[in-house]
């Protein structure tokens, strides 16, 4: 509100301060969250996200191109539906439709976006950048945080952040695509997960996955979140725990779910979650939610029957 009270000034400054190439990025103001485990979020202020707009309407478009198939977090026409879909046909594929065993394997970056090494990072920016003006105003934004290691780290909170991220693990993408040859992988943000008939292969592959991250991204896997298991036994993969014929919520996160509603019960956000588990063998929990919201509340015109 403040911003806009002098928006046309504010904007003028802006502008001219990038004109003159005096912009610095300014302070983050931090918070945390509790959604599912604690995240720092570092918000920028109302001027520098301005920027962090204008610069990703312009670079989104240029680097999506570059981007696999399967790379499905913050991006246009993908999104956590798509990758399970994609998750789910990739097992039929692999399975010859549900006749033979698959093996997973499942992988989790340790602490990704503030392991991001941010020397690193702006090479490979400047692998597809070659407007140097560009390059020190994207410096700037990178340098202009850092965790608890100098150097390293991009604050969740700021828009350029989603993409860089995806840039940083686009490197990955490329490995595994164009030097392992693995067909049947997916990525979402910092969760991804490799599909094979042979439970050795997916042994083979983890230690190059181990070493190619270290060396060239300098990020290490989550100790605790690596595995390899037959898709049968049930695979955790975005909130869903996945089998042959169906999938179920996570425990986590459905009792994150009703912790929720426990404090808001507001009509908007009753049917999110009802939308939410339209997508797996939720019915039963569908019917908790209800019996939950009609509680406290007169019963809603849209049952969850008459959504479904």
């Amino acid at each position: 509100m403040e911003f806009k009270q002098r928006l046309m000034a504010n904007i003028f400054s802006l502008y001219s301060d990038l004109k003159d190439k005096k912009y610095n990025h300014g302070v983050y103001k931090q918070f945390k969250i509790n959604d599912p485990k604690p995240r720092d979020i570092h918000k920028a202020t109302v001027r520098d996200r301005l920027l962090h707009h204008a610069i990703y309407r312009i670079l989104y478009p240029f680097f999506d191109r570059k981007f696999i198939p399967d790379s499905y977090s913050c991006r246009l026409k993908k999104g956590q539906h798509k990758a399970i879909r994609k998750f789910q046909e990739y097992y039929s594929q692999v399975s010859k439709n549900k006749t033979k065993i698959v093996w997973v394997l499942k992988c989790d970056i340790r602490k990704c976006f503030a392991s991001v090494d941010q020397a690193t990072l702006f090479q490979i920016l400047k692998k597809s950048i070659k407007d140097v003006e560009l390059l020190l105003l994207l410096r700037n934004i990178i340098k202009s945080f850092s965790s608890t290691n100098i150097g390293k780290g991009l604050p969740l909170g700021n828009l350029t952040s989603q993409l860089l991220i995806n840039i940083y693990l686009n490197e990955l993408d490329q490995f595994v695509k164009h030097k392992l040859k693995i067909k049947h992988y997916i990525r979402y943000a910092d969760d991804f997960v490799f599909m094979s008939r042979g439970k050795d292969e997916l042994e083979n592959i983890l230690p190059k996955i181990k070493e190619f991250l270290y060396e060239k991204l300098k990020l290490e896997l989550h100790p605790n979140k690596v595995f390899i298991k037959t898709f049968s036994s049930g695979v955790d993969f975005l909130g869903w725990i996945h089998f042959p014929y169906h999938r179920v919520l996570r425990t986590s996160t459905k009792w994150r779910m009703f912790r929720k509603l426990e404090e808001d019960q507001k009509e908007a956000v009753v049917f999110s979650y009802w939308g939410m588990l339209r997508h797996g063998n939720g019915f039963k929990l569908a019917q908790k939610v209800k019996i939950l919201y009609d509680s406290k509340h007169d019963k809603p015109k849209n049952t969850y029957n008459q959504t479904k």
